[in-house]
């Protein structure tokens, strides 16, 4: 761990090792990758394997945004039903994408297995838990068109799901067994050391600082040296800033964090005794898991909020715990962190050329670790030959969102409210 402080419980307790490296003042590779998540180092990996030179360089240290703050949910599909993703992209690219993200836990998965990446990997599925009757209806539509697309998702009435989770607190959920959990920051730095065993190259506490083009090649300025590329992958998602013009108002940033108690005993193991991760209907989300270490981690959108033990976020936490599992008692907590998310007007990621060798996956609407590690992908595909055609979803020009400053303050007092109505 690079950083002084932990940025997450993952931070802490993955089992994969860090990697810091500088970077040479100057060099040329094929491929120039800025950012090290999730996207930046799956990209890597495949550029490597596929015989290109890339070198992936970050501000911070690997995984220092989404990927080492996620909640660690590796879910197939986006948060639409599949429907609604099949209208939005049309009859070719709908159920393309719905068949590729659909498969995107089973791909994370084997990466894991191919490279032995040591990150509290578990198969048992998530839990999208009903938070009322109308969170149970939207679940049965759901369910419909996953069985007629032939997926292994069940729907669950009270009683079943109750069983799952440990409490009566929800109307029925969705078991999606296609699905996992992880500690993400383990996966995103076993992506690291994979994709330096494949010959890439890292280098992090760099940022860059301008793009710019000469002739046929990219010149990546960073505060420390120059990278030249024949091709660029900006892979900051959420974390994007100013360094090309507009691209961090094409989304708007939303913040997403967590807790995590200290260590359970045994009186908390009837609470997701098979450690599937669970996200709710509600429009405000919130989430539960229990990590290899038998800690419960809750979450929900905002930002930390206060100090540990008598802050807001922590006393919203621990009233939630209260009404979802009674039998449990008080719990001390270990960890609290926040992360940020890229949301789309229409709950879509995006591809864009931004110019010519110039190319950024981004707006993954908090579904960072199948999204990013498929991207990765797709984008060394389209560096060898890849036609753009068969990427998972057209490729589009940018188009900011001129309210997502605005919207952004605005949804921050929402969660914030909706911590403080929460925590009485």
């Amino acid at each position: 761990m690079t950083a002084s402080k932990a940025i997450s419980l993952w931070d802490a307790s993955a089992q994969e090792s860090d990697y810091t490296a500088p970077l040479d003042s100057e060099e040329q590779v094929d491929v120039a990758i800025v950012g090290a998540g999730f996207t930046g180092l799956s990209t890597a990996l495949h550029c490597a394997e596929k015989g290109l030179s890339a070198h992936v360089i970050e501000a911070e240290q690997i995984g220092y945004g989404g990927s080492g703050r996620n909640v660690g949910l590796v879910n197939a599909a986006l948060w639409l039903p599949p429907q609604k993703v099949k209208e939005s992209l049309g009859p070719t690219y709908g159920p393309r994408f719905i068949k590729k993200f659909g498969k995107g836990p089973e791909y994370v998965f084997s990466l894991i297995e191919k490279h032995q990446i040591r990150c509290e990997v578990t198969r048992t599925g998530t839990i999208h838990a009903a938070h009322g009757p109308s969170g149970y209806a939207d679940l049965q539509e759901r369910h419909n068109e996953w069985q007629r697309l032939g997926e292994p998702v069940d729907l669950l009435g009270r009683d079943e799901v109750s069983e799952m989770i440990g409490t009566r607190h929800f109307h029925g959920g969705l078991v999606d067994r296609r699905c996992g959990t992880i500690n993400p920051m383990g996966y995103c730095r076993g992506l690291a050391r994979a994709a330096l065993g494949a010959g890439a190259k890292i280098s992090t506490g760099v940022r860059a600082t301008r793009l710019r083009r000469d002739d046929d090649l990219w010149r990546v300025e960073t505060d420390s040296g120059t990278l030249t590329a024949k091709a660029v992958i900006l892979g900051t998602n959420a974390y994007t800033d100013a360094l090309w013009p507009g691209l961090n108002r094409t989304f708007t940033m939303i913040h997403y964090f967590q807790l995590a108690t200290k260590p359970l005993g045994p009186e908390a193991d009837y609470i997701l005794p098979g450690k599937q991760g669970l996200w709710d209907t509600g429009q405000i989300m919130f989430n539960i898991r229990r990590d290899a270490f038998d800690r419960l981690l809750i979450g929900s959108m905002g930002k930390v909020v206060g100090t540990k033990d008598n802050g807001l976020s922590h006393r919203w936490a621990k009233k939630q715990i209260a009404r979802i599992f009674p039998k449990l008692g008080p719990v001390e907590f270990d960890e609290a962190w926040t992360g940020q998310i890229a949301m789309t007007p229409d709950h879509l990621p995006r591809i864009h050329q931004l110019e010519a060798n110039l190319f950024t996956p981004i707006g993954y609407n908090g579904r960072g670790i199948t999204t990013g590690t498929i991207f990765g992908e797709a984008m060394a595909g389209l560096l060898t030959g890849l036609d753009p055609a068969d990427l998972p979803l057209p490729m589009t020009d940018l188009a900011t969102v001129p309210s997502a400053p605005i919207m952004s303050r605005l949804y921050q007092s929402a969660f914030t409210a909706k911590q403080i109505f929460k925590a009485i």
